[in-house]
Order: structure tokens, then C-alpha cells, then sequence
């Protein structure tokens, strides 16, 4: 009951901070729409037209996943650097709950309150492209939960960085273009990369979007793949994050700026 609690709390916070910024929240979606406008337009002036369709799929997955990406795993960051400059942040070590299982309960509320978001973006990106994907939500949904557990130990890793730091508003910045890297990175052309985060589930929701693969038809081997994944960047994450906030009650840093 106490994490039921934790979490429609701040769901609550999610949401009300969406829409009383409202304009920022409309310019944040314009600015995302715009960059996939950009991506669109230049794959009808210089991309091959034999495989122009297909591109625009490719490209139609990936940056909804991007932005998903930079939602669960760079915004954690921004929150707790915003926590620590509002003197806020020892006021969250101080909950019975534990700093860990609040941000746990951030992240999943994050998930909640963008997913209408991702929707909204991913059916007008179809809409303006005129490229109507596969969205089976049986096939799709395991896969996402999966994925969504590895960025969640990414989340702990930043977070967990946030709390030493303090400053790592530059750091956040470039992550934005490494996330990107490993959503948009084909991984035919990189088998190896498919241990690393998010880009197996990526990989695997453009078979069934854009190929039409339904649930059986995905190997065994995939699903191992991306459930080895989420348990060991998740469980990486987790011990990182404890680590971090160990050291930052050792030496103080929570309670200052």
C-alpha cells in the first residue's frame, strides 16, 4: 500500500508539473515534432526513394523511442540537480521510504504520464508521414517492460551521479546524443551492441512495427537477450545509485549544495 501511495504521488507531481508549466510542456512537444520533421524532410530530399518508405518507419521508431529514452534516463538527473539547488534533497533521504524506492516510483510515474505523450507523437508522426506501423500491443508490450527495466538502471546511474556531482547539467546534455546513438545505431551493422542498453528492445520493436513479427515468431535467444538486459543494468543501476547516496551521507552531500 505504502508504494501504491509513493506512486500516485508522484504521478500526481509528474502530471501537475506538465501541466501547470503548460507552455514549456507545448514548446518541449513542438521542438521534438520539429526535430522529426527535420529527419523527414531529409530523407525525402536525399535519401534513396527505393528504400524512402522504409527509412521513414526506421526513422518514425527510433525517435519515439528516443524520446522515451531521454524522458526515463536523462530527466532523473535534471530532477535531482533541481532537488539539491532547492535544498530539497535531504528532505528526501529523510523518508521512510528510502531515496531508491522514490526515484523507482519517479521513473515508473515518468513512464505513466509521457506515455499519452508518446502516443500522441507516434500517431502524428504516422499521421504527417503517411506510414501507418504495426502496432500489435501483445508482441510489443513484453518488450517494452523489459527494455523500459534497462533504462530504469541507467535512471539509477544518473541519479546516482546527480547526488555526488551535483552539477552534471553538461554530462545530461551529451547523454541526449548518446542515447541517440544507441536507438538510432542499426544492429545489423553492430551485432555486439546488442548487450547494451535499450538497443535490443529497440531493434526488436522495429521487427514487429515495420517486419509485422508477431509474438512467436521472435527466437528465444531475443528474449534472453533482453531479459539478461534489464536484469543486469537494472541490478547495476540499483547498487551504483546505494554506492552513491552511501558515500554522499558520508561525506555530507546531501545536505548541501
Amino acid at each position: 500500500m505504502r508504494w501504491l501511495h509513493l506512486l500516485k504521488a508522484n504521478t500526481r507531481k509528474e502530471y501537475i508539473e506538465l501541466k501547470r508549466y503548460l507552455p514549456n510542456t507545448i514548446a518541449m512537444l513542438l521542438t521534438f515534432y520539429i526535430i522529426f520533421l527535420a529527419m523527414f524532410a531529409g530523407i525525402q530530399v536525399i535519401g534513396d526513394p527505393s528504400t524512402q518508405d522504409m527509412n521513414v518507419q526506421f526513422v518514425i521508431v527510433n525517435y519515439i523511442f528516443w524520446y522515451l529514452a531521454m524522458v526515463v534516463v536523462q530527466d532523473i538527473g535534471w530532477q535531482i540537480t533541481n532537488e539539491a539547488t532547492q535544498g530539497t534533497l535531504e528532505q528526501l533521504s529523510m523518508s521512510p521510504m528510502g531515496v531508491w524506492k522514490i526515484i523507482l516510483t519517479r521513473l515508473l510515474a515518468l513512464v505513466l504520464v509521457h506515455f499519452l505523450i508518446v502516443v500522441v507523437l507516434l500517431y502524428l508522426s504516422m499521421l504527417t508521414t503517411g506510414q501507418w506501423l504495426n502496432i500489435d500491443v501483445l508482441t510489443l508490450l513484453p518488450i517494452l517492460v523489459l527494455t523500459l527495466i534497462s533504462m530504469f538502471g541507467l535512471g539509477f546511474i544518473i541519479a546516482g551521479m546527480s547526488i555526488i556531482f551535483k552539477q552534471v547539467q553538461a554530462f545530461l546534455q551529451i547523454l541526449q546524443f548518446i542515447l541517440a546513438g544507441l536507438v538510432f545505431v542499426p544492429l545489423s551493422v553492430a551485432p555486439f551492441l546488442a548487450f547494451l542498453p535499450i538497443v535490443k528492445g529497440v531493434d526488436l520493436v522495429r521487427s514487429v512495427m515495420i517486419d509485422g513479427i508477431i509474438l512467436t515468431g521472435i527466437g528465444f535467444g531475443d528474449y534472453m537477450i533482453i531479459l539478461f538486459n534489464a536484469i543486469f543494468y537494472f541490478v547495476i543501476g540499483l547498487v551504483f545509485f546505494l554506492n552513491c547516496e552511501r558515500m554522499a551521507m558520508k561525506k555530507g552531500l546531501l545536505a548541501h549544495y
